[in-house]
C-alpha cells in the first residue's frame, strides 16, 4: 500500500515538474498561434512606444529651446531643425562649421536619468508589480510631452526631457524583464519595435512640422503614443496564468512562482487520501522549494551579474563607440560643396543610422551572432576611421559617410538584440528576469560615457 502511494506521489511530482518545464519557457510549447502573434505584436508596440518619446525629445526639445532663445533676441529664429543649424552656424569661423554647444548636451539630459534608474532600480524593482511600473512609464511620458509642449523656460523644457528619459529607462528595464514570462520570440518583437521607434519618431515629427504644425502642437498629437502603450500592454498581451499583475513578485522567476503553485494545487487534490504521506513529502520537499523560489539573494545577484558581463561589456563598448560617432563626430562632418545644407546632411546621417538599427534589430529570426566582441571591434574601427576623417578631412562627399553610418546602425542594432537573446538562453530560470533587467544598463552606460567624452572632442575640433 505504501509502495502504491509512493508511486502515486512520485507521479504527482513528475507531473508538477513537467508543468514547471512548461513555465520555464512560458507558453513556448503550449501557447497557440494567435497568442504568439498577439505577444509578438504587443512587444513590438511596447518597444516602439517606449523609445518613441526618447527619440522625439532629442529633436523637439531642441526646437522649443531654439524658439525660447529667439523670443529673447532681437532677431527671431524660426523653430525648425533647419533654422537651428543655419542661424547658429552662419557666424561660425571654424573649418568645421561648429555649433556653439555640442549636440551631446541634449543627449546627456535624455540619457542620465535613464542610467540612474537602471543602475538603482535593478536591485529593488522586483518589489513593484508590473502593472504599476507600466502606469508610471505612461505617466512619465505624458508628463514629458505636456511639459515640453507648454514650456516657457529652459528649465521646464529640460525637465520634460528628464521625464521622457525616466519613462524610457524604467520601461526598457521592466519590459526586458517581462520577456522572461513569455516565449523567446517576443525578444525579436521588442528589438524590432525599439529599432522602429527611431525611424518612426524622426519621420513623424518631421512630417508633422513640415505640414505646418508647430513643435508644441506636434508633441500634443503624440500623446497617442502613451495611450497605445497602455492598450498594447493591458489588452494585447496574452499573459500566462497567475501572472502577478498587481501584486508584489514574491518569488524570483517563472519557474519558482509557477512551479510552487502547481505543486501546491496537485498535492491538495490528494490531501484526504494521503495525509501522512503528504506530510512526510512536504518535510523532504520544503528545503528544496525554498532554494527554487523566493527572491534572489545578494550573492545570487552578484553571481548573475558576473555571468552576464561577457555580454554587457561588448554591448556597452558598441554603444560607446556608436554614440561618440553620432553625438561627437557627425556634426563635424560637413561638406560645403554638397548640394545639401549642413542641417540636411546631419539629418540624413541620423535617419540612416536609425534605418540600420531597425533592420538589424529585426534580423534575429534570420541570423544570430554570439561573438559580440567582434561587433564591438568593428564599431571601434568605425570610430577611428571617422575620427581620422574629421581631423584630416579626406572624405570627398557625404554619401561615403551615409554608407558608414548605415553600417554603424547595423552593428549597434545587432549587438543589442543578440545580447538579450543569448542572455535569455544562457541564464538559469531563477536568474533570467533579474539578468535581463541588469543587462539593460550596458547600452545606457555606454551612451552616457560617449556623451561625456564628446564634449572635449567637440571643443578641441572647434578650436582648430
Amino acid at each position: 500500500m505504501k509502495m502504491r502511494r509512493g508511486c502515486e506521489t512520485r507521479q504527482i511530482m513528475d507531473e508538477a515538474d513537467s508543468l514547471d518545464a512548461d513555465r520555464v519557457i512560458p507558453h513556448n510549447q503550449v501557447e497557440g498561434r494567435s497568442s504568439k502573434i498577439r505577444n509578438w505584436s504587443g512587444f513590438w508596440l511596447l518597444g516602439l512606444c517606449n523609445n518613441f518619446a526618447y527619440v522625439v525629445m532629442l529633436s523637439a526639445a531642441h526646437d522649443i529651446l531654439t524658439k525660447q532663445q529667439s523670443d529673447n533676441s532681437t532677431t527671431p529664429t524660426p523653430p525648425s531643425l533647419n533654422g537651428d543649424f543655419e542661424v547658429r552656424n552662419s557666424s561660425n569661423s571654424t573649418r568645421y562649421d561648429c555649433n556653439p554647444v555640442s549636440t551631446a548636451v541634449v543627449l546627456l539630459a535624455d540619457i542620465l536619468p535613464s542610467l540612474v534608474i537602471k543602475l538603482s532600480a535593478t536591485f529593488y524593482i522586483h518589489h513593484v508589480p508590473y502593472g504599476f511600473r507600466v502606469l508610471f512609464c505612461v505617466g512619465a511620458t505624458v508628463t514629458s510631452f505636456l511639459l515640453v509642449s507648454f514650456s516657457t523656460t529652459m528649465t521646464m523644457s529640460i525637465l520634460g526631457v528628464v521625464f521622457a528619459s525616466m519613462g524610457s529607462g524604467l520601461g526598457e528595464l521592466s519590459f526586458l524583464s517581462l520577456t522572461a514570462f513569455f516565449s523567446s520570440d517576443v525578444l525579436e518583437g521588442w528589438g524590432s519595435g525599439t529599432g522602429g521607434a527611431g525611424v518612426a519618431g524622426a519621420l513623424m515629427y518631421s512630417a508633422l512640422t513640415q505640414a505646418g504644425l508647430s513643435p508644441p502642437d506636434t508633441l500634443l498629437t503624440m500623446l497617442l503614443v502613451p495611450a497605445a502603450m497602455l492598450l498594447s500592454y493591458f489588452l494585447l498581451l496574452a499573459f500566462p496564468p497567475m501572472f502577478p499583475q498587481w501584486r508584489r513578485l514574491r518569488e524570483a522567476g517563472p519557474m519558482g512562482r509557477g512551479g510552487a503553485e502547481e505543486r501546491r494545487r496537485l498535492m491538495d487534490e490528494r490531501e484526504e487520501e494521503e495525509e501522512e504521506e503528504e506530510e512526510s513529502e512536504q518535510q523532504e520537499k520544503g528545503p528544496r522549494e525554498d532554494r527554487a523560489s523566493g527572491p534572489l539573494s545578494c550573492t545570487e545577484k552578484m553571481r548573475a551579474i558576473k555571468m552576464i558581463l561577457k555580454f554587457v561589456l561588448p554591448l556597452g563598448t558598441v554603444y560607446y563607440a556608436e554614440y561618440f560617432i553620432n553625438q561627437g563626430l557627425l556634426e563635424l562632418l560637413y561638406f560645403p560643396k554638397s548640394t545639401m545644407t549642413h542641417a540636411e546632411q546631419y539629418r540624413w546621417y541620423q535617419t540612416l543610422y536609425q534605418v540600420g538599427v531597425l533592420v538589424s534589430r529585426s534580423s534575429l529570426r534570420c541570423v544570430k551572432i554570439r561573438n559580440l566582441w567582434a561587433l564591438a571591434l568593428l564599431q571601434i574601427v568605425n570610430t577611428v576611421f571617422l575620427l581620422s576623417a574629421v581631423y584630416f578631412q579626406f572624405l570627398p562627399a557625404p554619401w561615403l559617410v551615409f554608407i558608414i553610418v548605415l553600417y554603424e546602425g547595423l552593428l549597434g542594432g545587432a549587438a543589442y538584440v543578440n545580447t538579450f537573446y543569448f542572455i535569455s538562453k544562457e541564464t538559469g530560470d531563477r536568474e533570467r528576469e533579474f539578468a535581463m533587467a541588469a543587462a539593460s544598463v550596458g547600452d545606457t552606460l555606454g551612451i552616457a560615457l560617449a556623451a561625456l567624452t564628446a564634449f572635449p572632442a567637440h571643443s578641441y575640433f572647434c578650436s582648430l
